[in-house]
C-alpha cells in the first residue's frame, strides 16, 4: 500500500482496520484476521472491491519477495512458470521447515493443453482465491511470461478453487 498509495493512505487503512502494528517483519507470520481486516479497510479506503485488493496484494507480494528474501528460492523449484507451478507443494514443504506454524495450501496441477494448466487450490483459509490470481500473475512476470488466469469455480463446488492458466512466452 505504501509503495503504490503512500504512507498517508496506509495510515488510513490501518486506522480503519484497527491494526496498530507499526510495520510487518519479513519472515514473520501474522494472524489471518489481520489480513482480512486490512483487506476490508483497503477496499473501503481505495473504493475497490476486496477481490481487486487481494489480487493486487498477491501480485505485489510475489514481485516484492522475489527481490527481497525469496528470490534465490524461486529458481530452485522451476526455470519456467509451468515447472514452478508443478512444484508449488514442494516449495511450501520447504518453506514449512522454517515456519513450523505454517498452514500451507495444497495444489493439484494438470496439463490442459500445450499452453494450458488446470490448478486446484486447496486451503483451510477462506476467500483468498483472488490473491492466488495475483500470485500467479506475479510469478508470470517473475519468469518473464504472459499468463491469463480464469477462476473456473470456487470451493463450494468440490471443496477447492479451480483455476485455468493459459501460458505464453512474454512478447519481446
Amino acid at each position: 500500500m505504501c509503495s503504490h498509495y503512500g504512507e498517508g493512505t496506509w495510515a488510513q487503512i490501518q486506522a480503519r482496520a484497527g491494526v496498530q502494528t507499526p510495520g510487518f517483519v519479513s519472515m514473520e507470520s501474522y494472524p489471518d484476521e489481520v489480513t482480512y481486516k486490512l483487506v476490508a479497510a483497503a477496499s473501503e479506503v481505495l473504493g475497490a472491491p476486496a477481490a481487486e485488493v487481494l489480487e493486487a496484494v498477491g501480485e505485489h507480494w510475489i514481485l516484492f519477495t522475489a527481490r527481497h528474501g525469496y528470490g534465490e528460492l524461486l529458481p530452485m523449484f522451476g526455470a519456467t512458470l509451468r515447472e514452478f507451478v508443478a512444484n508449488l507443494d514442494n516449495m511450501h514443504a520447504r518453506v514449512g521447515l522454517t515456519f513450523a506454524q505454517l498452514r500451507p495450501p495444497s495444489f493439484v496441477v494438470r496439463d490442459a493443453g500445450p499452453q494450458a494448466l488446470e490448478l486446484e487450490y486447496h486451503s483451510s483459509r477462506e476467500g483468498l482465491a483472488p490473491m492466488v490470481v495475483g500470485l500467479l500473475k506475479g510469478l508470470a512476470r517473475t519468469f518473464a511470461e504472459d499468463i491469463a488466469v480464469e477462476h473456473v469455480h470456487g470451493r463450494e463446488r468440490g471443496g477447492f478453487d479451480l483455476f485455468r492458466l493459459e501460458l505464453q512466452p512474454a512478447a519481446a
